[in-house]
């Protein structure tokens, strides 16, 4: 009773759980929070000291005794105290400045198609301790198709690849569900990983996780570019210890990240053909939708191109589609409810 009575003066919120970036879209607002999804900790006194985009300012800057860390990695909860805490500063926030002080919302959150079952329970847990009335959970690449408007409801193939920041989804969707869907491991922090192991390798030299990624938005690219493009990478030299700048351009980049490129394209492939071809027919004549921060590294939409023979676009704002999806959810629950996640330990919504 208590609870339905603080829900009905709560905010239903949208949450775009990113192992790099949190969206949340509150219900009649749109999108409010877009903050990285890192917390601050004193490891002497276990206190939260920040979180969001102070928390990230503090990355590779701390004394000893503190630890600036994401408590997500590769889309899955690693620290649940600390994820719990993250929620609840965000709920929290969503609701600052208005009557309400012990909010009590709805919530629905996107989650990485290939989780495990004690995975979603850890999300749901969390979400739930962090203040939640009731949590439901909705696969991150049907949120983002929802968020690109596509028609996922209807009989016809749409075909998403969702790269964030610890893992890339792909998924054939149709009649509200998900036909084919694989699950990598590789997406924009292994990219900035390639960028320190190439400079290691390479050029000798000890690069941050920052400056990797730096220069990854500044000048990386999956597919050759027209103008040769140059950035500054300052690191410590492995030979003297001493601090070292090399200027490197998007051809050199754009081979540390072949690799990784090669193993998403690929990915993409396996998924188009284990899709049955009536799917394959609409995909053809839609095309491939790409969402998510990794999805604007120049060129992507291109490498995909060739490589499947298939159209192949990144949908406007890609960075915020799963949130916009999630928001849509929230908006339309009736009549979107079929799309969200049941599970053993959560009923959706009826």
């Amino acid at each position: 009773m208590f609870n339905r009575i603080l829900g009905k003066i709560s905010k239903d919120i949208g949450i775009d759980l990113g192992t790099a970036t949190t969206l949340v879209y509150v219900r009649g607002r749109g999108i409010v929070i877009n903050e990285p999804s890192v917390v601050a900790v004193n490891q002497k006194t276990n206190q939260i000291l920040a979180i969001g985009e102070e928390a990230k300012r503090m990355v590779g800057r701390t004394p000893a005794h503190i630890s600036a860390t994401r408590p997500l990695i590769q889309g899955v909860i690693s620290d649940f105290e600390v994820t719990e805490q993250m929620l609840r500063y965000f709920i929290h926030k969503v609701h600052k400045g208005s009557f309400n002080l012990l909010p009590r919302p709805r919530v629905i959150v996107g989650i990485p198609s290939g989780i495990t079952e004690v995975e979603k329970k850890a999300v749901r847990d969390a979400t739930l301790s962090a203040g939640a009335r009731e949590v439901y959970l909705v696969e991150e690449v049907m949120a983002a198709a929802i968020g690109a408007r596509l028609p996922v409801q209807e009989p016809v193939g749409n075909m998403v690849v969702d790269i964030g920041g610890g893992t890339t989804d792909i998924a054939i969707i149709s009649l509200g569900g998900i036909v084919v869907s694989k699950t990598l491991k590789i997406a924009g922090d292994k990219l900035n990983q390639d960028i320190i192991d190439y400079a290691h390798e390479e050029l000798k030299l000890v690069l941050g996780e920052r400056t990797a990624e730096d220069i990854k938005i500044s000048i990386g690219s999956a597919y050759p570019i027209e103008e040769l493009l140059e950035a500054p990478m300052r690191g410590r030299d492995l030979v003297t210890g001493l601090p070292k700048e090399i200027i490197v351009n998007s051809d050199q980049i754009r081979e540390a990240l072949s690799e990784s490129n090669r193993i998403i394209v690929n990915a993409v492939k396996d998924v188009i053909e284990e899709t049955p071809p009536e799917l394959v027919a609409d995909i053809m004549q839609k095309g491939i939708m790409l969402v998510g921060g990794g999805s604007l590294l120049r060129g992507l939409d291109k490498l995909i191109n060739k490589e499947t023979k298939m159209p192949t676009k990144v949908v406007d704002d890609p960075l915020t589609a799963v949130a916009r999806g999630a928001g849509i959810i929230l908006e339309e629950l009736d009549r979107l409810k079929e799309v969200l996640v049941s599970t053993d330990y959560g009923e959706v919504p009826r």
